[in-house]
């Protein structure tokens, strides 16, 4: 047995399935990029029978991917297994992953199968996906409330068809550490063949308790874990990458295995899937929170003036932050400004580099003191807005305590310039109105819509993410800026240009059928 962790991400699939947390295909290549420089040894690029997107998505991750292995969720079902294929055979190292309930509530409930059909199910899924990829994996949806003996069947069953990585799934969160643990031993030494296959985690929130069952059946035998960025999935979300990485770094004297994540990157990848999900960190997340190394207690603070150690197990260095705050202001230069990125983890090229140091500037003018997170905010925003063919040029907003409140907006549509005026109930009720006017979609509703200051003081910088539907379509927009007003124009545009292309794919779809 290998004293090497695999780590499954399933942010692109899994982690998407949060509500709100849509990706669009330029955002999912950037997150797969960033993957394979965090050392994701499997990505699972989403499910591609679910739709056309989706398909698309699993697609152009399985050609982009140089190194790590692109998986495709597919059912016990012929069409869901073809069409994973369909998706991942330009890929240079394929996998598909293929599932089915074996719980009794599940089979009883939402297959409407019995325990011998499940089997054959398993047997004929297997031996299909094994014949048209080498690279197959098999899970046991709702494992941890399976009736061993079948499991241990199901299992074997999948083994001889040729499954190579078995999952035995928390699908509901149900598990303890205790429990997780034992099934993982039980079936391990229960099944003829187990030592054929890699067995792996994949552990839902639900109790908070996804990490510690996860390393819990690490230390039980399983070699692979399947987790998320930022924790991020249904419900209570899955176990988080980062955690499960530092973990069995921090604490290699009681569990001594490796995994293949470098951890410098995790900050990074972070940041990046919650800017494109708008899905803030929470303040105190383990590894990736802004209070995560932050100390306020004098106690503490007396004690990391005199060694760090005292109160941080780990360095921030080692999971990709950089301790000093201020080192860029309104007289620094271009050199200056791309070395600081370049620290950041950022490379640009010249167009987009260009364009972020005019907005650093910018908001030198306009801010005294500039963060690392400021830069960050900045940079990312710059890269989100991309080449869309809506963009915003300018705002002016009127505002106070004798409404109602106005705006005047102009914008650039497919490289025509269209400028309204407007009133509503509240600034961002009359900018959001301008936004209608110059691009009519009345169908659609802002469903949700947050501030986030970036960094401290009156002069911090605004991440505003807007959520928008239309016809059971859903978008997430997120702008930045130090003018909040202009930052939540920012993200109303970055929302409506994720719509319009959503609007062209359905249509598409639609006219196809």
């Amino acid at each position: 047995m290998t004293d090497t962790i695999l780590i499954f991400d399933t942010t692109l699939r899994d982690g998407e399935q949060s509500p709100g947390c849509s990706m669009n295909l330029e955002e999912k290549l950037q997150v797969a990029h960033q993957l394979e420089e965090l050392g994701i040894d499997i990505i699972e690029a989403g499910f591609a029978i679910a739709s056309e997107g989706d398909f698309l998505a699993v697609t152009e991750v399985a050609k982009q991917c140089q190194r790590a292995v692109v998986a495709s969720l597919a059912r016990a079902s012929s069409l869901d297994i073809e069409r994973a294929w369909e998706a991942l055979r330009h890929a240079r190292r394929p996998r598909i992953h293929t599932f089915i309930a074996t719980s009794p509530l599940h089979m009883r409930v939402k297959l409407g199968k019995s325990p011998d059909q499940v089997l054959e199910a398993i047997d004929a899924s297997v031996r299909l996906s094994r014949k048209l990829c080498a690279d197959v994996e098999w899970s046991a949806e709702d494992a941890t409330r399976s009736d061993p003996d079948f499991l241990a069947r199901a299992i074997e069953t999948a083994i001889s068809a040729g499954a190579r990585t078995i999952n035995l799934p928390d699908t509901v969160g149900y598990a303890t550490p205790e429990t997780y643990g034992a099934l993982f031993r039980d079936m391990i030494e229960r099944v003829p063949n187990s030592d054929l296959a890699v067995f792996s985690t994949h552990c839902h929130n639900d109790l908070g308790l996804a990490v510690a069952n996860s390393l819990a059946a690490v230390l039980a035998g399983a070699r692979q874990v399947e987790s998320t960025i930022n924790g991020i999935g249904e419900r209570a979300g899955n176990a988080a990458v980062e955690e499960i990485a530092m973990a069995l770094k921090v604490r290699h004297d009681v569990m001594p295995l490796t995994t293949n994540v470098r951890s410098t990157e995790i900050t990074k990848a972070s940041r990046l899937v919650s800017a494109v999900t708008g899905f803030q960190v929470q303040p105190n997340k383990a590894i990736v929170g802004a209070n995560a190394f932050a100390h306020e207690s004098g106690i503490h603070q007396d004690g990391m003036i005199k060694d760090s150690s005292t109160y941080e197990i780990m360095t921030p260095e080692s999971v990709g932050l950089v301790t000093s705050n201020l080192v860029l202001g309104k007289h620094s230069g271009r050199a200056a400004f791309r070395q600081k990125l370049q620290e950041l983890g950022y490379e640009l090229g010249d167009n987009a580099f260009q364009e972020a140091f005019a907005r650093f500037k910018e908001l030198a003018d306009a801010k005294k003191d500039i963060f690392e997170e400021d830069l960050i905010a900045l940079v990312d925003d710059e890269m989100l807005r991309g080449h869309d063919p809506i963009q915003l040029q300018e705002i002016e907003v009127y505002c106070g305590s004798n409404g109602p409140q106005r705006a005047i907006l102009t914008l650039e549509v497919d490289g025509e310039e269209r400028t309204a005026a407007t009133r509503g109930n509240g600034p961002i009720d009359a900018i959001f109105a301008a936004m209608r006017k110059l691009v009519p979609h009345d169908q659609a509703r802002l469903e949700r819509y947050e501030v986030h200051a970036v960094t401290g003081g009156t002069d911090a910088q605004a991440e505003v993410s807007v959520l928008l539907s239309e016809n059971g379509i859903t978008t997430r927009g997120r702008g930045a800026h130090h003018d909040t007003m202009v930052a939540s124009a920012r993200a109303y545009v970055n929302a409506l240009n994720k719509l319009m292309v959503k609007r062209v794919r359905a249509a598409g779809v639609h006219a196809s059928l």
